[in-house]
């Protein structure tokens, strides 16, 4: 098992609930593809360093979960596909 950080920025045009349930979503295509998670951390709604999609703000979200090495392609190529998310990353951290 390889620790990994799932870093996720959602649309800022989406009410509380959507917000929830496209997080919840991407929790449950890591559970899965074998991941636990660890901890989420929420930094809120923050200004984008440039427009993306017509949008100046987004939410941003950083999942830390441990899973095999094939999970992060899995989950990349079904998060690229989600309507709210702007943009995502997953990543190993240096140890």
């Amino acid at each position: 098992m390889n620790n990994y950080e799932l870093a996720v920025i959602l649309s800022s045009k989406l009410e509380d609930e959507q917000r929830a349930a496209a997080l919840e979503q991407i929790k449950e295509l890591v559970k899965r593809f074998g991941g636990q998670i660890k901890d989420i951390d929420e930094w809120g709604k923050k200004k984008l360093a440039y427009e993306i999609q017509k949008e100046k703000e987004g939410f941003y979200y950083f999942i830390h979960f441990d899973a095999e090495s094939t999970a992060p392609a899995e989950i990349e190529s079904r998060v690229r596909i989600m309507e709210p998310v702007l943009r995502y990353l997953c990543m190993r951290p240096e140890a």
